[in-house]
């Protein structure tokens, strides 16, 4: 009888004793060795969205239904930088002086080799260079490459090269009748093979310091019967979905896509916008119906499914925030728009990668919005202050040249960040 009270009475004691250690360690352990932070430190490189968007510019469900309840407080709470230390919202870099120092050294050392092609070669007409002005909405891709072209990183030394880039197109490839979509994937296994059978930079880092271009969804699935190209290779693409099995944000560059223009409209600054908010664009998704169908009939919050009977620039220039709505994909060329425009972009794409996330503080010119939100849009947009929209309105108008293409790389365009963000992920090990 005396074992079986022992038994049972053993587990009691046991746990008594595990719960007194546990509260001493509590009690008695020193308060320096807890660390809380309103926003968690954002790492030096690789940055993805996810860590771009502190709860200022991020709205919930219960806080934006609420009739009457004050989200001022939404705009008060610090972001961190890349050092560690506060970062306002009036800056459109994350550090700003590192971003200049740093670009300087790229613009210094940063080289590029292109593997060449034999001109006679039945496909060459898929390779770059090309000799025809881009346009459409898939432009960024061919703007890319030929402003690498005509660059200065570009070197006939392999041996001195950071980076190999694969020069095929995948906007032509998908429109030549001898591949297709169909045969893309083909193509592109049979070039990697090619590539490193013939030189020995492949082999030597497996592809991690190659790097292709593609701003067409379609440049996912070319890469089926390629897989060491998507997990190894850097993918400077347009659809950045890090939910996307295929894409790694920490290793792959997001391309903007922007439609190409010329000129600057005028007097941006001080346009009168009457219209809170604007959208117009084919209802392909799911997310663009649910907008659609919520705000067809608004008298502030315009969104029209298909083309318009008015000019889209003159809509764009009339309205404070422009919507950028997910589609078949992320990214659309809407942001781009936005900016060129002097509207202040709304980006309504749950795990869009953002483009430049690492360098720019998108937070300081524009609105993330989850999808589950747009009933609440308006009163998310009209409980910004005026101070507020000033200030990102003229942020937005400080980043548009780095949502721009020229032909030949000027200043900090679109194409000088992007090269920025391949030399950030400068570095792989090789195995000679």
């Amino acid at each position: 009888m005396a074992n079986n009270s022992f038994f049972l009475l053993f587990p009691t004691v046991l746990a008594l004793i595990t719960m007194f250690i546990i509260l001493f360690n509590l009690f008695t352990l020193p308060e320096k060795s807890f660390t809380f932070y309103s926003n968690p430190p954002i790492p030096r490189l690789y940055l993805s969205h996810r860590n771009l968007t502190p709860p200022e510019n991020r709205f919930s469900d219960k806080e934006a239904g609420r009739e009457g309840h004050n989200l001022s407080h939404l705009f008060e709470s610090p972001q961190l930088g890349l050092n560690g230390n506060s970062v306002s919202d009036k800056d459109v870099f994350h550090d700003r002086d590192i971003f200049l120092e740093e670009f300087t050294e790229m613009n210094k050392t940063l080289k590029i080799y292109v593997y060449p092609h034999k001109k006679n070669d039945s496909l060459a007409r898929n390779l770059f260079p090309i000799d025809y002005e881009p346009g459409g909405n898939y432009a960024s891709e061919s703007f890319f490459q030929i402003a690498l072209m005509k660059s200065h990183f570009i070197t006939s030394d392999p041996k001195k090269a950071d980076f190999f880039f694969l020069p095929f197109s995948i906007a032509k490839l998908r429109h030549d009748p001898q591949i297709g979509g169909t045969n893309l994937p083909d193509f592109i296994r049979d070039y990697i093979i090619q590539i490193s059978q013939t030189y020995p930079f492949w082999n030597r880092t497996g592809g991690a310091d190659h790097f292709y271009a593609a701003c067409h969804s379609i440049g996912r699935t070319a890469m089926n019967k390629a897989v060491h190209v998507r997990d190894n290779a850097i993918q400077v693409v347009c659809s950045s979905s890090y939910f996307l099995a295929g894409h790694i944000s920490h290793k792959d560059v997001s391309l903007p896509q922007i439609w190409p223009r010329k000129g600057d409209p005028d007097n941006l600054a001080s346009i009168e916008r009457k219209k809170l908010a604007f959208f117009a664009g084919a209802a392909n998704s799911p997310v663009r119906n649910k907008l659609v169908n919520v705000w067809r009939n608004d008298s502030e919050v315009f969104a029209h499914p298909g083309r318009l009977k008015t000019p889209y620039a003159d809509e764009l220039l009339g309205s404070k925030f422009c919507l950028h709505v997910k589609g078949f994909e992320v990214n659309t060329a809407r942001i781009g728009d936005a900016l060129y425009y002097g509207c202040v972009p709304v980006i309504i794409a749950d795990h869009y990668d953002l483009p430049f996330a690492d360098i720019l503080n998108w937070n300081s010119f524009a609105l993330v919005v989850t999808t589950s939100d747009i009933p609440n849009l308006k009163k998310i947009l009209k409980r910004i202050s005026p101070d507020k929209y000033t200030q990102l309105k003229s942020n937005a108008l400080k980043v548009r040249e780095h949502f721009m293409w020229h032909t030949f790389p000027i200043g900090y365009d679109t194409f000088s960040m992007v090269m920025y963000e391949l030399w950030l992920r400068r570095g792989s090990v090789r195995i000679q």
